[in-house]
Order: C-alpha cells, then sequence, then structure tokens
C-alpha cells in the first residue's frame, strides 16, 4: 500500500527523502488494505497539489485509546517530537473500534431489547461502566488527552505563515448492520451480532447504529468548541448510499472517495488542498 505523497512506513518515507507535514493518526479508515485504499489514500490525492507528504501512525482495529495510553502511544509521541514543529496538520480517524464489534456494541445494549420502541431505549444509560454515555466519554477523554499532546508538540507553528497546525476529526458514515464481513474472514462481527444476540426489533437496527453515530458526534462537537480555531470536525453523515459500503464498516473505494469530498472545502479553507 504506497501512494506517491502517503506513508504508512516512516523508514520507507525517510529512505525516500520526505518529512511529513501531514501526520495522520488512524484506525482502519487510514489503513483499509484492500483494493482501492483507504480514505487516507483518497486525502492524499487532495493535499497533493500543495505538495504535502502525510505519514500515517496507528493500523486497522485501533481504538482511541491505543492512540495515547496503548499500542501506539510511543510511536506517535515520537513522531510529534520529531516532526511536531513543522506539521501542517494532524488527521485524526478513531472511535469506531471502540464501539464496533460484538465485545463492544453488546454491553453497551439491554439484556433483552425486543419490547424497546425506540432506539435510545435499546442502549444502557447512565454512569455506569459498559453504558453508553461511560464509553463516549471514555472515547472523548482518550481524544482529549491526543489533541492536547499534538498541541503541546506543535506550539512553534502558530509562528508559519498558515498560523497553528490544524487538527481533523470525522465521525465515519450511518453504518448499515448488515452482517456482511471482510472477504475471506467470515468471522468478523462489528454490528449486526450484538443487535440480534440483544433482541433488538429488526426495525430498529439501523436506527440504533444512527442513534450512536450521532451521539458520537455530539461529543465531537464539543471537542471543537473546547478547542476553537485548532480543531475541524468533518461531518460525513450521509453521505453514503447502500451501494458505497462494502461491508459492515468500511465503504467501497467509490465510498471514501465520497467520503474525502466532505473534506475537501474544509481542507481548501485551510489553505491544504486545491
Amino acid at each position: 500500500m504506497q501512494d506517491r505523497n502517503v506513508y504508512w512506513d516512516e523508514v520507507r518515507m525517510q529512505n525516500e527523502f520526505h518529512q511529513p507535514s501531514i501526520l495522520a493518526i488512524g484506525d482502519s479508515w487510514f489503513w483499509y488494505l484492500f483494493p482501492g485504499g483507504s480514505l487516507l489514500n483518497k486525502l492524499g490525492n487532495l493535499v497533493e497539489t500543495k505538495e504535502h507528504y502525510i505519514l500515517a501512525h496507528g493500523n486497522n482495529g485501533a481504538e482511541a485509546y491505543d492512540y495515547v495510553y496503548g499500542t501506539y502511544k510511543r510511536r506517535i509521541q515520537t513522531a510529534l517530537q520529531l516532526h511536531g514543529d513543522s506539521l501542517s496538520a494532524v488527521f485524526i480517524s478513531g472511535g469506531g473500534n471502540d464501539f464496533a464489534g460484538l465485545s463492544d456494541l453488546r454491553p453497551l445494549l439491554l439484556n433483552d431489547c425486543s419490547a424497546c420502541t425506540t432506539a435510545e431505549a435499546c442502549y444502557r444509560h447512565g454512569d455506569d461502566e459498559q453504558s453508553l454515555e461511560w464509553l463516549l466519554n471514555k472515547v472523548i477523554g482518550s481524544y482529549i488527552a491526543l489533541i492536547d499532546k499534538i498541541i503541546g508538540a506543535t506550539w512553534n507553528t502558530a509562528q508559519n505563515a498558515n498560523g497553528p497546525t490544524k487538527i481533523y476529526l470525522h465521525n465515519y458514515d450511518y453504518a448499515r448492520p448488515t452482517g456482511i464481513h471482510l472477504p475471506f474472514i467470515e468471522s468478523t462481527s462489528w454490528l449486526r451480532a450484538a443487535l440480534v444476540v440483544a433482541n433488538v426489533p429488526i426495525h430498529l437496527q439501523d436506527a440504533c447504529i444512527r442513534f450512536l453515530i450521532d451521539e458520537f458526534t455530539v461529543r465531537l462537537k464539543g471537542l471543537v468548541a473546547r478547542y476553537p480555531g485548532r480543531v475541524r470536525l468533518i461531518d460525513s453523515r450521509g453521505t453514503l448510499s447502500d451501494n458505497d459500503w462494502a461491508n459492515e464498516l468500511h465503504p467501497t473505494p467509490t465510498g471514501f472517495e465520497k467520503i474525502a469530498q466532505v473534506w475537501r472545502p474544509i481542507l481548501q479553507a485551510d489553505g491544504l488542498a486545491a
């Protein structure tokens, strides 16, 4: 997986004598390996005309916690120390793996949702562990820790002509709980399996995922308000049609391109894309 200006391997980037002007910290929407590539491939095309090089950290299956406390903490911290004062932007894709999966989504739902009449009623609420609010607060707590690290490492970029390093977040789209898995990996279980085990009525299953994405978006908007002028939110809800999904969590190449086009005017406004 290699584009002209997007690198998933820092050693290769160094060997080709490039330095990143954009750091991409993300999950499978940035690391999707199947033909046609990921969202990051499409974003790379948008910023190439402005001569930006993107370095990716994270991986498929990454959770928000992993970026600051877990698997990718050291690599991301090192990347920020090495490149922070020259970064024009940081792209972040995270949160989806925190609630997409049988072991993640199932605990958020009631033991038996068969009598529920709304999507909201299917979820556990409150401050207790495994409630929806608890999980979202955990995800946003990780985001805050990561954004604070980015701002701390890029403080000097405020002196640049384009101003301080901008941080871009996104909220995916309304995934369909179809049960469609990754090619050749039938054990993949993200959304539908959890809804079925919880006895969520069929007519509420789509609505449950929409409600989850909407609640996640509310929290992301709170981050924009917390960091005015530094954090941007790309709201891509409602962008994809059913035919634009390759499986329960990932768009087709055409779908990823549609999502990238939602990013385009925001990147253009900040001088990152033509």
